[in-house]
Parts: C-alpha cells; sequence; structure tokens
C-alpha cells in the first residue's frame, strides 16, 4: 500500500499542534503591558534545567507607534541644485537603467558622486511637538540649506539651532506644531543581549528598520571621551546617521552615530550615542548655542589587574592619575600622579572611561567629590571644575616637575633586570632583561617614580622597590606620554 507523503505529514503536524498547544500559549504569551515582544520559558522546563527558550521580538508596534516621529534629512550647501549637478561619474539621465531604478525608486536621493562634500543625507527624530529635531553633527556640519522629511511626506526647511563636534550631537527646528514626538528611555536601564531596533533612512531608503542586540555599553572610542557608547550589532549603514535607537518599550534609547567598517558599508558593529548625553547637549544648545563641559585637568589610564594589585586594590576598577595637569582643579584641589579616582559624588567608576564621561557632564564651576584611592586608603578630595579647553598645553604631573639633576651615572638593578641611567629627566632605562623583558618596558623610557614615591638616583629607587613588596608600578614617560606599568615580583 503506497503512504501519500503529504496526508501523513499533515497528520503529524495535526498531532504536534494539539498536543503543544498549551506550551505555545506559553510561548506566545503577553507580558503585563500587552506589548508581547519577548516571551521566556523558565529554566528547568522539560527537566533541562540550563536551557531557556525564547522567540523572536515582534517591532510591528513599535514601528507604528514611534516611526511617523522619526525624519529625513538632506543637507546642502550653498543652496546649490543637487539633482542637477551629476559629477563625471555619475549615470547621465538618458541611461536605461538609471531611469529604471529612478522611477521604481523616486524617494531616493540621487547623491552626486563627485560632490559629496556637498551634500548630506541622513536621518532625525522629533522630540517636541513644536519642531525640535535631533539629528548628528557630521550630517548637518557645514551645511547651510537643510530639509527635513517627515513620515507624512510633508517637507520643511530646518534652521540649525547648534551643533556640538565633540558629541556629535545637533539640534534642528522646523516650524511646525503638533507634531509627533518620540518617547525617551533610560540607557542605564539597558542589558547587554538586551534586543534594540534603529529606524532611518540608509542610503535615502526611508523609513527602513533594522533590529539587532545590544553588544556591549560604555565603549570609549578614539577622539570621543565625553561619550559612553552603546555598541550594538543592528544594521547601521550610511544614512541611518541621526535616527532613533529603540528598546522594546518604544522608547529611544540612543542616537545612531558611527559604524565600524573597513569597506564603508556595516560590518556587524555600530554605535550609538545615549539619549540622556544627547539631550543635556541638546538642552545646553537650545539655551545657549554652545555646550560647556567640566574639566577636571588630568590624564587617566585603565586600571588592570596587574596595576590594580601593584597599588593593593582587591578589584580592578577606577581611573589612574598618569598627570595631573599644572594650575588646572586637580592640581588646586591636591590630586596626584597615582592617585585611583574609584568614585564621582558618590557613583562608582567601573572604567576609566566613565571620568571623563561623569565629569563632561557637569557644567564648569560645580564642586564635586572624588573618591580616591591613595597609597592603601581611601579619601575624599572636593574639586571645582573649570571649562574644557580646546587643547591642553603641557600637562604635567606632580612628580614629573619636582624631578632634580643629577650627574648621569648608570646603575644596575638585578632583580628586576634593568640598567638605568640617572639624569635630570628620571632614570632612563638603558637595557632590559629578565622580569623587565617581561612587561611593557622598553629602552630610553624614563621611570619617574615608583608608586607615588619620586626617584632620582639608585637609592631612590631601591628604597622604593622595596617598599613596592612583590608589586612594583613603576611610572614612565614614554615620548610625550605618561603612563604606569606594573611588575610583578616572584
Amino acid at each position: 500500500m503506497r503512504i501519500n507523503r503529504k496526508y501523513m505529514l499533515t497528520a503529524i503536524l495535526s498531532v504536534l499542534l494539539v498536543a503543544g498547544c498549551d506550551r505555545l500559549e506559553q510561548w506566545f504569551g503577553k507580558n503585563k503591558d500587552g506589548q508581547g515582544f519577548v516571551k521566556e520559558i523558565p529554566a528547568g522546563t522539560d527537566g533541562n534545567s540550563n536551557q531557556v527558550a525564547m522567540l523572536l521580538p515582534d517591532f510591528t508596534r513599535l514601528v507604528d507607534q514611534q516611526g511617523p516621529a522619526v525624519v529625513n534629512i538632506q543637507a546642502t550647501r550653498n543652496n546649490r541644485n543637487i539633482d542637477n549637478e551629476a559629477g563625471p561619474d555619475a549615470l547621465p539621465d538618458n541611461d536605461p537603467f538609471y531611469e529604471y531604478f529612478k522611477r521604481l525608486l523616486p524617494n531616493v536621493p540621487q547623491t552626486p558622486q563627485a560632490n559629496d562634500d556637498e551634500y548630506n543625507f541622513g536621518s532625525g527624530f522629533i522630540i517636541s511637538k513644536d519642531g525640535y529635531i535631533l539629528t548628528n553633527t557630521h550630517v548637518v556640519n557645514g551645511m547651510n540649506n537643510i530639509k527635513v522629511l517627515l513620515n507624512d511626506k510633508r517637507e520643511f526647511q530646518a534652521k540649525l539651532i547648534g551643533a556640538d563636534a565633540q558629541s556629535d550631537v545637533a539640534l534642528l527646528k522646523i516650524n511646525a506644531d503638533e507634531l509627533p514626538v518620540v518617547e525617551l528611555g533610560n540607557p542605564e536601564e539597558l542589558k547587554v543581549g538586551e534586543w534594540v531596533a534603529a529606524i532611518g533612512a540608509p542610503f535615502g531608503f526611508d523609513n527602513s528598520v533594522t533590529a539587532g542586540i545590544v553588544s556591549a555599553k560604555g565603549r570609549s572610542l578614539p577622539e570621543e571621551n565625553y561619550t559612553p557608547f552603546i555598541q550594538t550589532d543592528v544594521a547601521i549603514n550610511p544614512g541611518n546617521s541621526g535616527g532613533p535607537l529603540f528598546n522594546l518599550k518604544g522608547q529611544v534609547v540612543g542616537i545612531n552615530s558611527q559604524i565600524y567598517s573597513r569597506s564603508g558599508g556595516f560590518m556587524g558593529i555600530s554605535f550609538a550615542i545615549p539619549i540622556d548625553v544627547a539631550m543635556n547637549v541638546a538642552e545646553q544648545l537650545k539655551t545657549s548655542g554652545k555646550v560647556q563641559r567640566g574639566r577636571l585637568g588630568v590624564v587617566i589610564q585603565e586600571v588592570n589587574y596587574n596595576l590594580a594589585k601593584s597599588f593593593g586594590l582587591d578589584k580592578a576598577n577606577g581611573a589612574l592619575i598618569t598627570q595631573v595637569v599644572a594650575g588646572g582643579p586637580a592640581a588646586k584641589a591636591g590630586l596626584l600622579s597615582g592617585d585611583i579616582v574609584q568614585s564621582v559624588n558618590g557613583d562608582e567608576l567601573k572604567n576609566s572611561s566613565d571620568l571623563p564621561v561623569k565629569v563632561g557632564l557637569l557644567p564648569p564651576g560645580k564642586q564635586i567629590v572624588l573618591g580616591i584611592w591613595r597609597k592603601g586608603k581611601k579619601e575624599e578630595i572636593k574639586v571645582t571644575l573649570d571649562n574644557v579647553s580646546p587643547a591642553v598645553a603641557n600637562p604635567a604631573s606632580s612628580a614629573s616637575s619636582t624631578i632634580m639633576p643629577t650627574d648621569g651615572t648608570s646603575f644596575a638593578e638585578h632583580r628586576l633586570g634593568l640598567v638605568l641611567r640617572a639624569t635630570a629627566q628620571g632614570l632612563i632605562i638603558e637595557d632590559i632583561s629578565g622580569l623587565a623583558a617581561q612587561v611593557d618596558l622598553r629602552r630610553g623610557d624614563i621611570i619617574i617614580a615608583v608608586g607615588q614615591k619620586l626617584v632620582h638616583d639608585e637609592k631612590d629607587f631601591d628604597n622604593a622597590v622595596a617598599a613596592s613588596g612583590k608589586n612594583v608600578p613603576l611610572l614612565i614617560r614614554r615620548a610625550n606620554n605618561t603612563l604606569f606599568i606594573a611588575m610583578m615580583l616572584p
């Protein structure tokens, strides 16, 4: 007897559906607020104590509710007509492929390849019913003709209220009333692994939705000392810049700003500015047209495991001060090279990058209380912040400013494997072997201090090393940088 496989498969599926209806109801059950985006099955189901099942989220409600507040931004320079400025490499208007795709995608801006510096396109979102819009500075920077396209196809000329290059946040204003606005969330509540979604106009394709998860929080990027970026794997491409990053509650938690890419396109790593940082900047731009940030006047480095041990800490956290700017707030308050800042106004610092972020969010003139670790003890120091200047000239640590001239003689520290020469600048490393060769010490490095003890000659160095025990923190100057390197003795 031949069995019809189609009917057999249907019968089996029917049995499975009936038997598993309770489980399906459990999987697709809605949460208390009716969102129903994600439902987890408790660990231990069916005896699998180490397994947690999860369904993929549904973003349809989020898009319906928050999508109308997301805008497309087109910015040009000198009010030039971009549509008539095709570059030499652009497709001619009579090219059949050009005309075909132009009919299919009439809303995609025809960006001239030879005049990219005259034209930008990006995204943004409305934060007030009377027309204030947040976007990225790099979307509108240098442009004097900014057009905003709303979700309902209306177009407005926008006024640039202000832009902050440091945070990459810009504030626009259009003349309109009763506009849809986004709901703002709290980035502090975000968890790594949580689902998030972006709405924007990648490559000009407006109202595009992409999704992913939070990959990390508090990322510090080069030249971005005041922004603790949210890292995600949400697909972000040119044109997404300035658009919102949503959590599953439909709240904006960040502004999509940067991607890590070797090709210019999305490669799985994107970064968003936390919305609380952006709103702080926006409020200052709205009220004064510029942003002021508190300055402490220190140079810091991360506290790794070996450095934590060498300074007598139980765990590696905080910001290790390597330089104190002469005449700055930290110097006036008595902070020293080798102090480890562990908290700001009672808020613990997990990483060194937390310090400039917390200080930068405070206004100049604000007095703060720093919890520090100094010579094996906790202390509190009050500091009155001043204003961040465009460039800090000649940062000088308290250690380097008091080095005394010496006779320039060389000596060997056999236990550490160093040959040192005493000079007016400090102890120059002439040769490295043994233990010293196992850490990141180099010939030509200048040892300024051991821990917070200045060293000028062989006697100073030997005494300071002996007092450090088995964990020796060396403060060195390398070219124009000053940093601590820990040596662990057997």
